[in-house]
């Protein structure tokens, strides 16, 4: 049993800001390789709108393709009641999700420009998404902009906390907090999680951190002191908002994976992760995107204190 949980998010998070669409074989084999290091959760894809992310156009094929491990979570992405009832279609047919993603913004002006709905609206969304799933799913709700936003600037904490109250109240299990566009600082990720871990023990606090400014690992180890172990991450750190959806302007990747458990590992973390199939992860997702990614341990290797970390010290 690993002391900790990671959502790999390469596969939907990650290449919905790749303008070229990957053949529908390399997302199954990036998918089947990411359980085969042994993680747990997988964002899988998006049941998006294909006219606006195309890259997801597939969603089904890929759920159907993928080789299934027994205990592991396979989430989409769902904006809208019409995506829920894709996903209801897809389990009917026994090739769907087991876990689907609710997006709320903690802002106005981010929700209007990521997804065309007032804050208002999108609640009203959620509830009719929720009704749509009748129970068939694990519901995980994610506030985006929990730590700032670029249009409206600093964000009311208990705004964001009466956010989290409204999903556990709707019956969602995990909750994540998005740094967006990597605003956070440690003390107020410590805050923040520490109260909705207060408030809210029925809640699963997860980490959405973005690392835009560099701070993404720092708040990470916060977020952890702080009582979290849920965390999204991805391999090569890329991704961060739809190709053709620009907020925060530079650099939006996601908290790099490699990175990340590396760092677990050295400080005595139990990940559940084989590090060498991790990666061999990390070589192969830098081979379909055909480029040098953003992880410091794809260049520099694993930190090479973990292999005495397993040998009693003389």
């Amino acid at each position: 049993m690993s002391d900790i949980v990671i959502c790999e998010c390469f596969a939907r998070d990650g290449l919905q800001h790749e303008p070229v669409m990957l053949p529908l074989a390399t997302k199954i084999a990036l998918i089947d390789r990411f359980s085969e290091m042994g993680l747990t959760r997988i964002e899988a894809t998006s049941y998006s709108n294909p006219k606006v992310i195309p890259q997801f156009a597939d969603a089904s094929e890929v759920l159907g393709g993928i080789q299934r491990r027994p205990g592991v979570f396979y989430k989409a992405t769902c904006a809208n009641v019409r995506a829920v009832e894709r996903a209801l279609i897809d389990s009917d047919k026994g090739i769907g999700a087991n876990e689907i993603s609710l997006l709320v913004s903690a802002t106005d002006s981010h929700s209007l420009k990521n997804l065309k709905r007032t804050r208002a609206d999108q609640w009203k969304n959620i509830a009719d998404m929720v009704v749509a799933a009748s129970g068939q799913y694990r519901l995980v709700g994610t506030i985006s902009m929990a730590f700032g936003c670029p249009f409206e600037g600093r964000v009311s904490e208990s705004e964001v906390l009466r956010d989290v109250e409204k999903f556990s109240n709707a019956g969602v299990q995990l909750v994540a907090l998005g740094d967006t566009t990597g605003m956070a600082v440690p003390a107020a990720t410590q805050r923040l999680f520490a109260a909705v871990i207060s408030e809210f023990p029925q809640v699963v606090p997860v980490a959405h951190f973005h690392d835009s400014r560099g701070t993404g690992m720092v708040n990470y180890l916060a977020a952890y002191e702080s009582g979290v172990r849920y965390f999204d991450c991805s391999m090569g750190g890329v991704g961060g908002h739809p190709s053709k959806v620009k907020y925060g302007g530079g650099f939006t990747g996601n908290v790099c994976t490699e990175d990340w458990i590396n760092l677990l590992e050295s400080m005595g973390v139990n990940t559940g992760v084989d590090l060498q199939r991790m990666l061999d992860a990390s070589a192969y997702c830098e081979s379909v995107l055909g480029r040098p990614l953003h992880s410091k341990v794809a260049l520099s290797g694993l930190n090479p204190l973990l292999e005495s970390n397993e040998k009693p010290a003389n």
